[in-house]
Parts: structure tokens; sequence; C-alpha cells
């Protein structure tokens, strides 16, 4: 899905005041979803009316909010809403509702809460049959107490976006996942119906229905924003069919160019991702450092595991100097990290890391995959906390990768060095190089930087005649009192072109 700094851009929305309560309505978006799923799916997606059809980028950002009816409207004390128009990317209608504590109101869509620049538009129709809002937008208070900042976004199939103070939009999150990085096309399963509730006590929750072929879903989301900018979150998954290739709490994520891969992209910037770490503490204890690239074919890891206790995306450069970007602010964008609140059983974090020659186009996904597939007209329930954060990967007493690094080795054909440094002195650490299959690994060495600025750990890597090298690097600390630290990556010949 293509996106950047789109949505953070659009200014668009909808009005609260037309809400009216309907008698038929549910009293629980989950038992809605429960009914969806005991029947077939019936696809709802029709051809978008005017004014909203074939919108260029422009065009849809030319679609206003009428100042008092469509933008900013409150929700409770701290909060606000903005409704999103539909078109462009986003043709799809969203039901929402509000519950104010005395029954959901329907929010009801109309050209009329918009007004539209004459540049783009000649006329207005009075309807537009099929149309809806396409999601919302939260505001709160976020950096300022007289300034409503942006703090959430949902938009688009099942995609939801958050911030925390200090940051700007970056990678975003996803209710699930289906056939990602397979060998058949991606399902998207996407929002049908959202709920807003009453905030309270500075948290506000979110309901939604989710359907596609192949499932039914509900997701209950509960913000609190802030320093970080935390979500506690219950996806519930209803499967019409059995599904093998399912990715829960999946976040998606750009990576174009770093030290890892820098000539990928002929461009001023030294860095351009949102993300360049993959991070799982596992649940046997394990921190696993797994930088993230841009490869030159699809690659999938996955990394097998019993109840894993969390995993992320991270950014882990977080100096202006590192990107060089005034308008991107690269280094302002946040981590995403997935804490489970019960035992997920045996599965596997799944990373897939997708080729792409610019910016715009979001190629990096991870998730969690159970062992076992969901059953067709079975239940799940997955819990969890989504914490949107600019906090490192790991804790203050445990070594943490500052910077992933590889090149050629030019008077040693074949041959590509690769450079690791991390915090904490060289003294009392021992470093373990291990590789899949026959290759050769020399020039192994373990030192201090200059001026206490870490340990560099540094090897040559000849695949010889393979394709692939998964490498596992571990640095054993002799303390009893530090975890070893375990570093990962694969090397494709396609990728690095020989070497």
């Amino acid at each position: 899905m293509r996106r950047r700094s789109f949505l953070a851009g659009v200014t668009a929305a909808g009005v609260l005041g037309a809400g009216r309560v309907f008698a038929d309505m549910p009293s629980s978006l989950l038992d809605k979803a429960r009914r969806l799923a005991a029947t077939p799916y019936i696809p709802q997606r029709t051809p978008l009316p005017p004014p909203f059809a074939g919108l260029s980028y422009d065009a849809y950002r030319g679609i206003r909010p009428i100042p008092g009816r469509a933008a900013m409207l409150p929700l409770g004390k701290d909060f606000s809403v903005d409704l999103l128009p539909p078109g462009l990317f986003f043709p799809d209608p969203v039901r929402i509702d509000r519950d104010s504590g005395s029954g959901p109101q329907e929010i009801v869509f109309s050209t009329d809460l918009f007004s539209f620049q004459d540049r783009y538009f000649d006329t207005i129709p009075d309807s537009a049959p099929g149309a809806g809002f396409s999601g919302l937008r939260l505001r709160h208070p976020l950096n300022a107490p007289d300034r409503l900042d942006e703090v959430l976004v949902v938009q688009g199939a099942s995609y939801f976006r958050a911030i925390g103070q200090a940051m700007v939009y970056g990678l975003s999150a996803r209710a699930v996942a289906i056939g990602t990085g397979g060998p058949d096309p991606e399902e998207f399963p996407r929002f049908t119906h959202l709920r807003l509730h009453a905030p309270q006590s500075g948290t506000v929750s979110l309901e939604g229905v989710i359907d596609s072929p192949s499932l039914a879903g509900h997701i209950q989301m509960t913000l609190r924003p802030g320093a970080d900018t935390v979500m506690d979150i219950s996806c519930t998954l209803m499967p019409r069919r059995d599904i093998a290739d399912i990715g829960v709490a999946p976040l998606t994520s750009m990576y174009l160019k770093g030290p890892l891969r820098a000539a990928v992209s002929d461009d001023f910037r030294p860095r351009v991702h949102d993300s360049d770490l993959l991070w799982i503490e596992n649940g046997a204890g394990e921190r696993i450092w797994r930088p993230i690239s841009n490869p030159a074919q699809v690659e999938t890891s996955s990394f097998v595991d019993t109840n894993p206790a969390s995993f992320g995306l991270f950014q882990t450069a977080r100096a202006f100097a590192d990107f060089e970007d005034t308008e991107a602010r690269y280094h302002d964008r946040p981590n995403a990290v997935v804490q489970p609140k019960s035992a997920w059983g045996r599965g596997a974090v799944v990373l897939v890391e997708i080729p792409t020659g610019d910016e715009f186009m979001d190629n990096i996904v991870a998730f969690w995959r159970p062992e076992a597939p969901l059953a067709a007209h079975s239940e799940h329930r997955f819990d969890y906390s989504l914490r949107w954060t600019r906090a490192a990967a790991g804790s203050d007493r445990d070594a943490r990768v500052l910077q992933s690094r590889s090149g050629r080795e030019h008077d040693q054909p074949g041959t590509r060095r690769y450079v690791i440094d991390i915090t904490g002195e060289a003294s009392g650490r021992v470093l373990d190089i291990t590789a899949e299959g026959v290759v050769e690994i020399t020039g192994v060495s373990l030192f201090d930087l200059p001026e206490q600025r870490g340990t560099r750990m540094t090897f040559l890597l000849n695949p010889q005649d393979r394709d692939a090298v998964d490498l596992r690097l571990v640095v054993r600390e002799l303390s009893a009192d530090r975890r070893d630290l375990v570093w990962l990556h694969r090397w494709t010949r396609a990728r690095d072109g020989g070497v």
C-alpha cells in the first residue's frame, strides 16, 4: 500500500452532529462480527460516485472540512475526531458511530460536510450514493495543552498508526494480515464499521469490525496518549476457511537504504527508512537483533518461538545527521512494540522484506504466525499492547546494537566485511559467529572504539558458491548479570551482486 506522509497531509473530515440512533444496531460489534463470520462473504466494493471518483492526490487534498462542522469535533474533554472522506486510495465505505453513554449513534455521511476546491471540482452533487467515510483521525493535546495534535489515524483496509510526543507518523499497524510474502496475492481484510466510545481518565476506546473473503473479526483498541502512546488491543479472528498464512499483530514499515546496503539508491541522504531493525525478546529470554534491508528479491525470515515476550520494528538512528532530511524527519519516526498479554503458544515471528526502488512503498512487514492454522468456523482472541515510542530496543543493563554496516573487501575479491557496533566495553565478552553451510568467515575481531563509544565487532564473509547465507553472531557476556546479545543477518548473492 502506498502512503508515506500522505495521511498526515490530508485535511478532510466528517461531522458528529448529524447522528441518529438505529433500533437494529447490535449491542456489540463483536456480536456483529460473529454473525458475519457465520455467513458467506459478500463483496461491498462498488465504484465511487462523483465527486469522489477518479481523484488525483492534489484533488483529494482539495476536499476540505467545513469550519465548525467537520474538523476537530469534540470527543469528551481531551479528544477530538476528524472523519475522513473517500477517494484516491480509499474507496471503501466505513460506517462510523459514536457512543457517548446513551447508546451508539451513526454519523451520516453527506457531501455537504465538505468544501471542494474549485480548481479540481466543477460541480458537487447533492448526494453520493454508495460513498461513505474512509476512516477517522483522533486528536489530543499531545505536545502542548492548548493544541490538539493528531495522535491516531485509522484509514485504508485495517491499517492504523499512532504517535507519541515529539514524533511524526512513520510505520503502521494492521488488525490482521493474510498471505503476506506468500506465492499468492495478499488478502487485505478491511474495517467495515468503527465505533468510538466516550473517553475515560485520559484514554479513549475504539471498536472495529473486520471483514474479508477468508475471515471476519473484531478489534477493541484503548488508546493512552503520552510521551509514549500505548494501545491495549484485543483482536478476535473468526475464519471462514482454514488459514495457515495468518499474520497476527502485523507491523508495516519502509526501508529504502542504509549502511547495510547504501548503493541501492543514488540519493543525497545517508539513510532513508522508517525502521531499520526487527527486535525480538523470545520466550527463552534471548534478545534478538535483526537489521532490516532492502533485498533484491522477496525475503521471508521466520524466528521460531514459543510464547514470545515482545517484538517490534525500531528506528535506531535518532540524529538529524543520520538522515539529513528536513521534510520527512525520519529521525523523529516512532518504534512500535508488540507485547502479548497472554501465552500465544508455538509459532514464529515472521519478517518479510520486499524490494523497492523508492521510499513511497511500504516494503517491510513483521507479525506473529501461530504454528497451527486457524481452523474454519473457530474463534481466536489475541490480547496485546502496542507501544509507539522513541525508546531504544532492549534494557539499559544489556548491550544494544548501535549500528550495522557492510561493504566489499576490495583487496579480497568475493569477500564482504561486516562491522557491528554495540554499547559497552570489549572486555568480558566473547564473540561467536556461525553460518549455515560451507562458507569462509575470517578476520573476526572485537575491540573498544575510541572515546568510549562502545565495542566494534568485525569479520569477513566469503560465501564461496552459496547464493544465500544466514549469519548468527552471539556476543557472550562473561558477567552473570548481563544477557547475551544475538545479531542475525541474511546475505544473498542477488542483493549484493556476488559479494
